[in-house]
């Protein structure tokens, strides 16, 4: 009885402050990069808690203060205008140098059909998957991303209006949704740079809850090395994010490449 009693406040309790996600495995902003069809990719996602606060947010939770996350993105074009991706594992190194697996998610991703010399597009992305215990209290979660952008000569900008929310776990919430913008100036056709946030705005049912949720903003830089690419980032966050500062890279990898197959990009 009294671990039953136990439980309920620990659920109780989480349910009310709907504790901050701490840096993800993945800090992007979606644009529309794709896959061609029948071709492979690979993205790897590091990013690493530099500065921050310890928090709690529940019992067996990993402390994401100087902890090191790294995940491979797969991913493969089914038609010009859908891709399937697949993140595994989704690697962690905490402060005190253990590696635990994470966990697996997949996700499909829609691009509109474009007239020729349309300079925006439109699109979504539907993400689920499964992670262990210390990396989020619900094991089973999902997000759908809708995602705009756009191309004005040297500028480009994008934004993606996200819906996260529980599959599977003992403590349900309300949706939450956070909106990701990213602007960047191309300085030459090989390097960019621009500005990232990430902005939550609370749950449907508190919607607008800014102070509430988790903030972030990041300094960016996008290097095309030919078969490779960078974006590196430093971020800060915010609110009601311990993080404060952030470092993040994804390295797209010549994948096609390394299986002797020619690479989707040539």
């Amino acid at each position: 009885m009294r671990q039953g009693v136990a439980l309920a406040a620990m659920v109780g309790g989480v349910s009310a402050t709907q504790p901050a996600l701490a840096a993800p495995e993945e800090i992007q902003v979606y644009m529309d990069e794709m896959d061609q069809p029948g071709h492979f990719g690979l993205d790897t996602h590091i990013n690493y808690v530099a500065d921050g606060t310890t928090t709690d947010d529940y019992a067996g939770a990993q402390q994401a203060l100087h902890r090191l996350r790294v995940t491979p993105e797969f991913s493969y074009g089914i038609t010009p205008y859908l891709e399937a991706g697949l993140y595994l594992p989704l690697a962690t190194l905490d402060g005190q140098g253990r590696l635990d697996p994470g966990g697996v998610k997949t996700r499909l991703k829609f691009i509109a059909p474009r007239r020729p010399g349309q300079n925006w597009w439109w699109g979504a992305n539907f993400e689920i998957g499964h992670v262990d215990h210390k990396l989020d209290i619900n094991p089973w979660n999902a997000e759908l991303k809708g995602i705009v952008g756009t191309r004005l000569g040297k500028w480009t900008l994008a934004e993606n209006a996200n819906v996260d929310f529980v599959v599977s776990g003992p403590v349900g919430h309300s949706p939450e949704v956070e909106f990701d913008t990213r602007v960047a100036y191309a300085m030459t056709k090989k390097v960019s740079l621009g500005i990232e946030s990430y902005n939550g705005t609370g749950s449907f049912a508190h919607f607008g809850n800014l102070h509430g949720s988790d903030q972030s903003i990041y300094a960016v830089a996008d290097v095309d090395l030919g078969r490779w690419a960078l974006n590196l980032g430093v971020g800060h966050g915010y609110g009601t994010n311990a993080d404060t500062t952030i470092v993040k890279a994804i390295v797209s990898l010549p994948f096609e490449r390394i299986l002797g197959r020619r690479n989707a990009v040539d």
